[in-house]
């Protein structure tokens, strides 16, 4: 199998696909996605695994803990990661489709979506497109914090949701963005979407006290007060963007002054 030559966009781009996909200190040459990933493209497990670092040199998350990657990258990585950063949406379904590609099928079959539910058309596109980027911006969050609820700890993989920071209707163009993402169980995903709990922009969890007057549970009120200011579980990478955070931050102070 040749090894030596020069990596293709297209390759690259499946790797940054895989890249998202696997928590990156799980990443290694005998892990099942990367052996499978790089059978499909024609590269070694080892190189796509080195690939992978590579990649991981350019992201900010990962190099504030230290973590620098490998430094032997190409000019095509950054290109491809600051494409990625500019476009999560486009770079993440063309990724989706070329994996498609490789493996000779359509992207429904791929993303093994059922088609007897999509519809025809110009919506049947338009619906794909959603369900393809629905996937990989949950695995993205989700692989990000580890499959870790970033508030409770939580690591049932059945119970973790990736939540947009700003919402999926609101906000067109961080829909598949990994830092509009936090991994949250289903009962603080819903309580974060409707401004019962914020995250502040230093990262600390913010309790409303709606919530914590309509909680009758003694128990789980005291568990709630008990969390209310420290910090989250913060991702290994793609850590939630700043401005997002803020955002929807002063999204729940203003309800907060509205109601009081």
């Amino acid at each position: 199998m040749p090894t030596s030559r020069n990596w293709t966009r297209e390759e690259i781009i499946v790797a940054l696909n895989l890249y998202c996909k696997i928590p990156f200190k799980e990443s290694r040459a005998t892990h099942p996605l990367v052996k499978q990933y790089a059978e499909l493209i024609g590269r070694s497990p080892a190189a796509m695994n080195l690939k992978i670092g590579n990649l991981g040199r350019l992201d900010p998350t990962l190099r504030a803990r230290g973590i620098t990657g490998l430094s032997n990258g190409s000019k095509l990585d950054e290109m491809v990661w600051n494409e990625f950063k500019a476009n999560p949406d486009g770079l993440a379904f063309e990724s989706e489709k070329i994996i498609a590609q490789y493996k000779q099928q359509d992207i429904e079959t791929s993303n093994h979506l059922d088609k007897k539910s999509l519809p025809v058309g110009e919506e049947r596109i338009a619906v794909v497109r959603q369900r393809v980027n629905q996937r990989f911006f949950r695995a993205a969050v989700l692989t990000s914090y580890n499959y870790q609820c970033c508030i409770s700890g939580v690591s049932d993989q059945s119970l973790l949701e990736a939540c947009h920071i700003s919402s999926w209707k609101d906000d067109p163009n961080n829909r598949t963005n990994p830092c509009n993402g936090l991994c949250l169980n289903s009962f603080f995903h819903k309580a974060f979407d409707n401004f019962l709990f914020a995250v502040t922009p230093d990262y600390l969890i913010d309790i409303s006290e709606k919530l914590l007057d309509t909680t009758e549970d003694g128990a789980f009120k005291d568990y709630l007060a008990s969390i209310d200011n420290k910090v989250i579980h913060l991702p290994d990478r793609f850590l939630p963007d700043a401005k997002l955070i803020e955002q929807h931050y002063e999204q729940y102070n203003s309800l907060k002054c509205s109601l009081s």
